[in-house]
Parts: C-alpha cells; sequence; structure tokens
C-alpha cells in the first residue's frame, strides 16, 4: 500500500503533467509541486521511468474512485428490459466523460500526456493497458446487459469514442468551451443505440 508521501509526490506529478506535459515532469518540478524538500521526489522515484509509472499507477487509481458508483455494475434486470439497461449505460458514461471534463479535468490531461509517452515506452504501454482493463471489463458487462451481440468489440469502439469525446473537448476544437452535458448525453445516446440497435460490433 502506497505511503501518503508516496501518493502526495505522485499526485503532484499528475499536476506537473497536466499543467506541464511530459517535457516538464522532472525530479525537481514535482518536489516544488508537492511543497516537499527538494530530492523528496527522488526517494520515492529514483529515475524518470520510474516516476512515470509512479504517476501512471496512482492516476489509474484516482479515475477508479472517481467512476467507482458510475462503474458499478447494476443490480441484475429482468428478461426484456434491455431498454432499461440501455439508458444505464448512457447514464454510466455520460457521467465519467462529464467527471473526466470537469472535477477530473486535470487527471484526463495527465493521462494523455502519458498515453503519449507509452507509445514511445513499450514497458509503459504494457502497465498504460493493464491499468486500463478493468475499466474495459466495465464496459463489456454494461452492453452485455444492454443487449449488445458483440459486447467485447462494442466496448473498444464505445471506448474508443470516447476518447475522442474527450479530446475533443479538452485540447480539441471543442475546447474554447465548457463541456456541455447535454451535448455529451446526445453523443453518447447515438453511440450507445447505434452500437445496441445497429449491432456496431458484427
Amino acid at each position: 500500500m502506497a505511503s501518503a508521501r508516496s501518493e502526495a509526490v505522485a499526485d503532484a506529478a499528475i499536476a506537473v503533467l497536466a499543467d506541464q506535459g511530459v517535457r516538464g515532469l522532472t525530479h525537481r518540478a514535482v518536489d516544488n509541486a508537492a511543497g516537499l524538500p527538494i530530492g523528496s521526489t527522488s526517494n520515492h522515484a529514483r529515475t524518470r521511468a520510474a516516476l512515470l509509472k509512479l504517476a501512471l499507477v496512482r492516476l489509474a487509481a484516482v479515475e477508479a474512485d472517481d467512476y467507482t458508483l458510475a462503474f458499478d455494475a447494476p443490480a441484475p434486470v429482468p428478461a426484456g428490459s434491455a431498454d432499461s439497461s440501455a439508458e444505464n449505460l448512457i447514464d454510466v458514461v455520460t457521467h465519467a466523460l462529464v467527471v473526466s471534463l470537469t472535477t477530473g479535468r486535470q487527471t484526463t490531461l495527465a493521462r494523455f500526456e502519458l498515453a503519449l509517452e507509452a507509445s514511445r515506452r513499450p514497458e509503459l504501454r504494457q502497465l498504460y493497458s493493464h491499468l486500463g482493463w478493468k475499466f474495459q471489463l466495465a464496459m463489456v458487462d454494461l452492453l452485455a446487459r444492454a443487449g449488445s451481440r458483440a459486447p467485447v468489440a462494442d466496448a473498444h469502439m464505445l471506448m474508443s469514442a470516447c476518447e475522442g469525446i474527450l479530446f475533443y473537448w479538452l485540447v480539441g476544437s471543442g475546447s474554447a468551451q465548457a463541456a456541455d452535458q447535454t451535448e455529451i448525453r446526445h453523443r453518447v445516446r447515438g453511440l450507445v443505440h447505434m452500437l445496441v440497435d445497429g449491432h456496431g460490433g458484427n
């Protein structure tokens, strides 16, 4: 279990990633962001690779906490009630996206930075993919409950689309305006019904 000091260092690393990007992630920058004496970060992550890993593991834990309620699988539903499960899926995904764009904005920006860095570091990519797997499993389960005929393939498609929505509002052409929850829900609804009703993964 991570110590409080280690978590503080990791949280500071996430803040630096969000504010300054990967290039700005140095041990000194993290020390300053955490308000710790110079050299403190090195006690928890001696190398840059270790610092990136520390930030990624903590980021996954923070996002898991943010989405715990949203991604809790609903109680089993009666046969023939796939429509209500589809609405639940729409609620879950919309909530997760809104959190990522508002209270979790810093974490999402840091995750994008780490995703780019992972494309250059195989060991980080492996960890990034592993930590994201539980979100994938939750999405597969929710899609299956909503009536998807190919929940695994549909989960890939839905999560890819969600990443696009996040990119649009965080750094794309939509970043000049505040995230619109109504618009996000409209997009999610269209995606879910395309997959569930149109059998998008088949």
